[in-house]
């Protein structure tokens, strides 16, 4: 079950690709006085996920303009993610959980998806900039996309 509004974010250490650089992401940013949109997503390289981070990509701006930074977290390996993100354009930092640890400490592990082993769930968490979780979604399925509109009116009355 996913972490519910008003609980503290667990932190994280992930890996993540762009380029030659192979760099850290951390939900804890010292000095960073933005709130921030982890995005959940079972795979790269398929329909809703594509969708889902594109439509995003394009609409970063009004994330950003909300004091927001958006993470898309998944169990792909940061280089996949990498190969994907420059194929479809995605513009958002996408972070390795290949280890899953950060989907389970969410409570957004999904046991088993098609046959494919245990994957993250779709989801979304608003997190403040003190660390509370705001906004928290699962879908109720991989097909289902995140409340945008919800996420942004959580957004706006953090900014």
């Amino acid at each position: 079950m996913a972490l519910s509004v008003g609980s503290k974010a667990p932190d994280f250490s992930l890996k993540s690709k762009k380029g030659d650089t192979l760099s850290d992401v951390t939900l804890s940013c010292p000095g960073d006085n933005t709130n921030t949109l982890l995005l959940f997503f079972p795979l790269a390289f398929t329909g809703v996920c594509t969708q889902e981070l594109c439509e995003i990509s394009a609409a970063l701006g009004a994330y950003e303009s909300l004091n927001a930074r958006v993470i898309g977290i998944s169990v792909d390996s940061p280089f996949a993610q990498e190969a994907w993100a420059q194929k479809e354009k995605i513009g958002i930092t996408l972070a390795s959980d290949l280890n899953k640890k950060t989907a389970a400490a969410y409570g957004v592990l999904l046991d088993d998806l098609l046959g494919l082993g245990s994957v993250s769930a779709r989801a979304a968490f608003v997190i403040d900039r003190e660390g509370i979780i705001r906004y928290a979604e699962q879908t109720p399925t991989p097909k289902d996309l995140p409340n945008f509109e919800a996420i942004k009116a959580t957004l706006a009355g953090l900014a």
